[in-house]
Protein backbone atom coordinates (compact mmCIF):
# COMPACT_ATOMS: atom_id res chain seq x y z
CA UNK A 1 0.00 0.00 0.00
CA UNK A 2 2.83 2.34 -0.53
CA UNK A 3 1.24 5.83 -2.39
CA UNK A 4 -2.02 4.74 -1.43
CA UNK A 5 -4.55 7.26 -0.60
CA UNK A 6 -5.42 7.69 3.05
CA UNK A 7 -8.75 8.76 4.65
CA UNK A 8 -6.49 11.31 7.30
CA UNK A 9 -2.95 12.04 8.21
CA UNK A 10 -2.41 9.53 11.15
CA UNK A 11 -0.13 12.61 13.17
CA UNK A 12 2.23 9.82 14.12
CA UNK A 13 -0.02 8.69 17.09
CA UNK A 14 -2.24 5.74 17.98
CA UNK A 15 -5.85 6.18 17.16
CA UNK A 16 -7.14 7.35 20.95
CA UNK A 17 -3.95 9.58 20.83
CA UNK A 18 -4.55 11.30 17.78
CA UNK A 19 -8.25 11.69 18.65
CA UNK A 20 -7.56 13.23 22.11
CA UNK A 21 -4.93 15.43 20.32
CA UNK A 22 -7.52 17.04 17.70
CA UNK A 23 -10.14 17.35 20.24
CA UNK A 24 -7.91 19.12 22.44
CA UNK A 25 -7.31 21.06 19.54
CA UNK A 26 -10.79 22.09 18.72
CA UNK A 27 -11.66 22.60 22.24
CA UNK A 28 -8.86 25.34 22.48
CA UNK A 29 -9.96 26.60 19.13
CA UNK A 30 -13.56 26.91 20.69
CA UNK A 31 -12.49 29.04 23.92
CA UNK A 32 -9.62 31.13 21.88
CA UNK A 33 -10.53 31.68 18.59
CA UNK A 34 -7.43 31.25 17.29
CA UNK A 35 -4.15 28.58 17.83
CA UNK A 36 -0.85 28.33 17.17
CA UNK A 37 0.37 24.69 16.31
CA UNK A 38 1.85 22.46 13.24
CA UNK A 39 0.53 22.70 9.70
CA UNK A 40 -0.68 18.89 9.56
CA UNK A 41 -2.17 19.61 12.76
CA UNK A 42 -4.12 22.19 11.99
CA UNK A 43 -5.41 21.07 8.67
CA UNK A 44 -6.45 17.77 10.54
CA UNK A 45 -8.34 20.07 13.66
CA UNK A 46 -9.84 22.50 10.58
CA UNK A 47 -11.82 18.87 10.21
CA UNK A 48 -13.31 18.22 12.78
CA UNK A 49 -13.96 22.68 13.94
CA UNK A 50 -15.91 22.76 10.67
CA UNK A 51 -18.18 19.47 11.68
CA UNK A 52 -18.21 20.82 15.28
CA UNK A 53 -19.79 24.20 13.92
CA UNK A 54 -21.76 22.35 11.31
CA UNK A 55 -23.34 20.59 14.52
CA UNK A 56 -23.93 24.09 16.23
CA UNK A 57 -25.90 25.61 13.22
CA UNK A 58 -28.28 22.36 13.42
CA UNK A 59 -29.09 22.78 17.11
CA UNK A 60 -31.30 20.09 17.48
CA UNK A 61 -30.50 17.31 20.54
CA UNK A 62 -28.51 15.25 18.33
CA UNK A 63 -26.11 17.50 17.29
CA UNK A 64 -26.03 18.78 20.85
CA UNK A 65 -24.78 15.28 22.01
CA UNK A 66 -22.43 14.96 18.97
CA UNK A 67 -20.92 18.57 19.56
CA UNK A 68 -20.49 17.30 23.31
CA UNK A 69 -18.68 14.22 22.32
CA UNK A 70 -15.61 16.44 20.87
CA UNK A 71 -15.19 18.79 23.22
CA UNK A 72 -13.18 18.13 26.56
CA UNK A 73 -15.30 20.67 28.47
CA UNK A 74 -19.14 21.17 26.88
CA UNK A 75 -20.39 22.55 30.10
CA UNK A 76 -18.45 25.16 29.78
CA UNK A 77 -18.39 25.92 26.07
CA UNK A 78 -21.51 25.03 24.36
CA UNK A 79 -23.16 28.15 25.44
CA UNK A 80 -20.50 29.83 23.01
CA UNK A 81 -20.85 27.22 20.45
CA UNK A 82 -24.56 27.20 20.53
CA UNK A 83 -24.55 31.19 21.29
CA UNK A 84 -22.45 33.35 19.67
CA UNK A 85 -20.05 30.76 17.72
CA UNK A 86 -23.53 29.66 15.91
CA UNK A 87 -25.10 33.61 15.19
CA UNK A 88 -21.99 34.13 13.57
CA UNK A 89 -21.89 31.51 11.20
CA UNK A 90 -25.48 30.85 10.36
CA UNK A 91 -25.60 32.57 7.26
CA UNK A 92 -22.21 31.35 6.06
CA UNK A 93 -22.88 28.49 4.00
CA UNK A 94 -19.62 26.65 4.92
CA UNK A 95 -15.55 27.58 5.13
CA UNK A 96 -15.92 28.46 9.21
CA UNK A 97 -11.80 28.14 9.83
CA UNK A 98 -8.96 29.24 8.24
CA UNK A 99 -5.46 27.59 8.39
CA UNK A 100 -2.99 30.25 7.60
CA UNK A 101 0.97 28.93 7.42
CA UNK A 102 3.66 30.69 9.06
CA UNK A 103 7.59 30.65 9.55
CA UNK A 104 8.45 28.34 12.87
CA UNK A 105 9.37 29.47 15.69
CA UNK A 106 13.09 27.51 15.17
CA UNK A 107 13.92 26.07 11.83
CA UNK A 108 16.13 23.78 13.15
CA UNK A 109 13.77 20.75 15.58
CA UNK A 110 10.23 22.13 14.27
CA UNK A 111 8.04 21.69 11.40
CA UNK A 112 5.54 23.84 9.27
CA UNK A 113 3.41 25.84 11.58
CA UNK A 114 0.27 26.96 11.10
CA UNK A 115 -2.16 29.68 12.84
CA UNK A 116 -6.26 28.14 12.42
CA UNK A 117 -8.89 30.46 13.13
CA UNK A 118 -12.08 30.92 13.15
CA UNK A 119 -13.13 33.65 10.76
CA UNK A 120 -15.20 36.56 10.88
CA UNK A 121 -14.25 36.69 14.56
CA UNK A 122 -12.36 39.05 16.26
CA UNK A 123 -8.70 37.33 16.05
CA UNK A 124 -9.38 37.43 11.99
CA UNK A 125 -5.95 38.25 11.00
CA UNK A 126 -6.91 38.21 7.08
CA UNK A 127 -9.50 40.97 8.43
CA UNK A 128 -6.72 43.13 10.25
CA UNK A 129 -4.25 42.61 7.74
CA UNK A 130 -6.43 43.77 5.03
CA UNK A 131 -7.30 47.14 6.67
CA UNK A 132 -3.63 47.51 7.45
CA UNK A 133 -2.90 47.21 3.95
CA UNK A 134 -5.63 50.11 3.24
CA UNK A 135 -4.36 52.32 5.69
CA UNK A 136 -1.70 52.24 4.02
CA UNK A 137 -2.53 52.66 0.88
CA UNK A 138 -4.73 55.21 1.91
CA UNK A 139 -1.41 56.92 3.30
CA UNK A 140 0.37 56.65 0.80
CA UNK A 141 -2.36 57.87 -2.15
CA UNK A 142 -2.19 55.08 -3.78
CA UNK A 143 -4.96 52.57 -5.28
CA UNK A 144 -5.85 49.45 -3.96
CA UNK A 145 -4.68 46.32 -5.90
CA UNK A 146 -6.64 43.50 -7.36
CA UNK A 147 -5.65 41.49 -4.16
CA UNK A 148 -6.23 44.03 -1.56
CA UNK A 149 -10.02 44.55 -2.92
CA UNK A 150 -10.64 40.94 -3.66
CA UNK A 151 -9.46 40.59 0.47
CA UNK A 152 -11.81 43.54 1.24
CA UNK A 153 -14.75 41.59 -0.28
CA UNK A 154 -13.88 38.92 1.50
CA UNK A 155 -13.39 39.97 4.63
CA UNK A 156 -16.51 42.28 4.90
CA UNK A 157 -19.00 39.66 2.95
CA UNK A 158 -20.74 37.26 5.60
CA UNK A 159 -20.24 40.09 8.50
CA UNK A 160 -22.47 41.68 9.65
CA UNK A 161 -22.23 45.94 9.48
CA UNK A 162 -19.02 44.37 7.93
CA UNK A 163 -18.40 48.03 5.85
CA UNK A 164 -18.37 49.89 9.01
CA UNK A 165 -16.38 47.23 11.34
CA UNK A 166 -13.86 47.67 8.59
CA UNK A 167 -13.76 51.42 8.16
CA UNK A 168 -13.68 51.49 12.19
CA UNK A 169 -10.40 48.96 11.93
CA UNK A 170 -8.67 50.94 9.12
CA UNK A 171 -9.20 54.14 11.61
CA UNK A 172 -7.88 52.38 14.33
CA UNK A 173 -4.57 51.27 12.39
CA UNK A 174 -3.99 54.97 10.47
CA UNK A 175 -4.26 56.25 14.38
CA UNK A 176 -1.84 54.05 15.49
CA UNK A 177 0.53 54.36 12.88
CA UNK A 178 0.41 57.97 13.58
CA UNK A 179 0.87 57.78 17.25
CA UNK A 180 3.93 55.54 16.49
CA UNK A 181 5.57 58.07 13.99
CA UNK A 182 5.12 60.87 16.28
CA UNK A 183 7.10 58.91 18.79
CA UNK A 184 9.77 58.08 16.17
CA UNK A 185 9.80 61.78 15.58
CA UNK A 186 10.19 62.66 18.92
CA UNK A 187 13.29 60.29 19.55
CA UNK A 188 15.01 61.71 16.95
CA UNK A 189 14.84 65.51 18.04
Amino acid sequence: MAGGHVKYRHLSRTSSHRQALLRNLVTELVRQESIHTTWHKAKEAQRLAEKLITFAKKDNETSRRKAQGILFTPDELMPKLFGPLRERYLDRPGGYTRVLRIMPKNKYDQGDSAILELVDGPKDMRFALTAAAVARDRKLNTGHTDITIKNIQKVTQFRKEGRDEFEAMVDKVSKLRLNKEEVKDKKSE
